[in-house]
């Protein structure tokens, strides 16, 4: 009952007011009974057979075509009421723009996260498992040393976005990339999540995992990026700025580095092993969710069903009537 209720309940009348018809269907009904022609009259049928005759279903079923082309009617009245069903669409999630930078200097090949693992592959495993649980974002990749170096732009495919991050390797040690620009990074990713193409989402965040300090932009060139600029870039642009220290930090200078998700108002993070990562990532993961879009409804016509329902009520009773509960005068 609850569930015939509850369909009952997704169904609305577009003229309820012309249900009135359905008075003037009682109406006739009865004065086409008191029309029926007066049965003739026989002798008693005990003089007939020495006992009474038994009852037949049809006799049983006499009503069913009258009944039929009532119900046929009736129904009728409630198509021309113009019935509609409430269908509910589904509910999606408008999903963000995401920037991954991952620092790839020779320091990332490191081991003090997890005995078996770089921080590197520490922090490439815990972002494989942060793209697949949010299949609704758009994800870019950047890897980044002394440059930036934009892997892959945003996008919905993550089997491919999956299969660039396990490439990634960190530079050699000592090389002519062997530095952390922490700067040009930051506003590499805007450049990106800002020029993605992206019809306004909800949120654009660029997601930065870092073991170092910024050692690139030292006030020597003008071409350089200093963080602080990104962060300010980052703020005109919205994009807000996550960043996550990982490894020991205990050396290290994280003022410039908070600073700057403060300038963006992202948020700052250590994460000084493998299971503090996977908390941290848990933490943001649960921040950087786009709403649910409110539920939405289609009202679909169903007066055609109503219509064909009643012809065939209607239909059913005169073909009866016609042919197995026909009856002689």
């Amino acid at each position: 009952m609850s569930g015939l209720s509850s369909g009952l309940a997704d169904f609305a009348l577009r003229e309820p007011w012309l249900l009135a018809a359905a008075a003037g269907v009682g109406v006739a009904a009865a004065l086409a009974r008191r029309r029926v022609p007066r049965a003739l009259r026989f002798a008693p049928a005990a003089l007939l057979v020495a006992a009474p005759l038994p009852v037949s279903w049809r006799q049983r079923l006499l009503r069913l075509p009258e009944l039929l082309e009532i119900a046929g009617l009736l129904v009728l009245v409630v198509a021309l009421a113009r019935p509609v069903r409430r269908e509910p669409l589904p509910r999606t999630r408008a999903g963000i723009d995401l920037a991954l930078c991952l620092d790839v200097s020779s320091s990332m090949r490191q081991r003090d996260m997890d005995p078996t693992r770089t921080r590197l592959e520490v922090a490439r495993d815990a972002a494989l498992a942060f793209v697949a649980g949010r299949p609704d974002d758009r994800i870019g990749l950047i890897a980044f040393a002394r440059h930036a170096d934009v892997r892959c732009p945003p996008t919905l495919d993550h089997e491919a976005l999956a299969e660039l991050l396990r490439r990634i390797e960190p530079v050699e040690a000592d090389g002519p990339e062997d530095a952390t620009g922490i700067g040009v990074a930051v506003a590499r990713a805007a450049a990106m999540l800002v020029g993605s193409g992206a019809t306004s989402p909800p949120s654009k965040v660029a997601l930065l995992f870092t073991d170092g300090e910024e050692n690139v932009a030292l006030g020597q060139s003008m071409d350089e990026i200093a963080p602080l600029a990104a962060a300010q870039l980052c703020a005109s642009r919205g994009v807000r700025v996550a960043a996550v220290v990982t490894g020991d930090a205990a050396a290290l200078d994280t003022a410039p580095l908070r600073r700057v998700t403060e300038r963006s108002r992202g948020r700052f993070f250590l994460a000084k092993d493998a299971g503090a990562l996977a908390q941290v990532l848990a933490s943001i993961d649960a921040l950087e969710r786009s709403p649910f879009e409110e539920p939405r409804f289609r009202m679909r016509d169903a007066a055609g069903a109503f219509m064909a329902a009643a012809l065939l009520l209607f239909g059913g009773g005169r073909l009866l009537r016609s042919t197995a509960w026909r009856v002689a005068p």
